[in-house]
């Protein structure tokens, strides 16, 4: 990733207490936040939910699978639905899915709460998940045919990264929420820790004073999704074919 200028424009200098004066005014603002989400979250628990027919076949590692099964016995399951482009190469897979998928690693708090957490791609099994290997991703994997994914999705746009919750009650299943675009960021954690810095995410769209560096070229790195230079340099092959 390219460097910024040494000289990239900077915050004013003040003492320490202008600098903790103007931290504890929005530290105000940050706890009305945190507090803000709280109740949103209250009224996420309290939506209705909808049925979905359990039975709805996915390709995994086991072969022909159901929706049921990717439950894995638990009570709630979250589901990310990744983008494909069939016939492809992995650098030119989707550069949001990867770097949202690639900071989902240890899953033992989410089964601790009886959640399981899989990847439902939305390409053929085969060839996509020899790019959940390539990455080295252990994440539970499948691939929904057609007619499961216009079945899960039920109207909603295909080829879109989601986030859908379900709750199993027994043999049934239902879905409880769901989420797209900006709403998958609940899987990021750089994105959350570049907002800390004076700099933020660097993106053309933030509201930064002039001057402040931008990365134009988002989540990828010189043609390809970022997460996948380190594999390449551990020496991982990334042909999906």
């Amino acid at each position: 990733m390219s460097l910024h200028k040494v000289d990239s424009a900077t915050p004013e200098v003040v003492d320490r207490a202008t600098f903790q004066a103007r931290v504890d005014a929005l530290r105000t603002r940050e706890k009305a936040h945190t507090k803000e989400g709280d109740a949103i979250a209250a009224a996420r628990r309290r939506l209705p939910m909808v049925k979905v027919d359990g039975a709805t076949p996915l390709v995994g590692e086991r072969g022909l699978v159901t929706l049921l099964d990717a439950f894995e016995g638990r009570r709630l399951l979250i589901a990310y639905y990744f983008m494909w482009y069939t016939g492809r190469p992995a650098s030119k897979q989707c550069e949001g899915c990867t770097f949202f998928t690639a900071q989902v690693r240890e899953l033992s708090t989410l089964h601790a709460k009886d959640v399981t957490y899989a990847t439902f791609c939305q390409g053929p099994y085969e060839e996509s998940v020899r790019y959940r290997n390539f990455m080295g991703w252990e994440l539970p994997w499948y691939s929904p045919p057609e007619a499961s994914l216009q079945t899960l999705l039920a109207g909603r746009p295909m080829r879109t990264m989601y986030l859908i919750c379900y709750l199993r009650r027994g043999s049934e299943v239902f879905e409880t929420y769901w989420t797209t675009r900006r709403g998958v960021e609940a899987m990021d954690n750089n994105y959350r820790l570049l907002d800390l810095t004076v700099y933020g995410r660097q993106q053309e769209w933030e509201d930064s004073p002039s001057g402040w560096p931008q990365a134009p070229e988002g989540m990828s790195t010189d043609g390809r999704p970022t997460p996948q230079w380190p594999r390449l340099k551990a020496g991982y092959s990334d042909n999906l074919f």
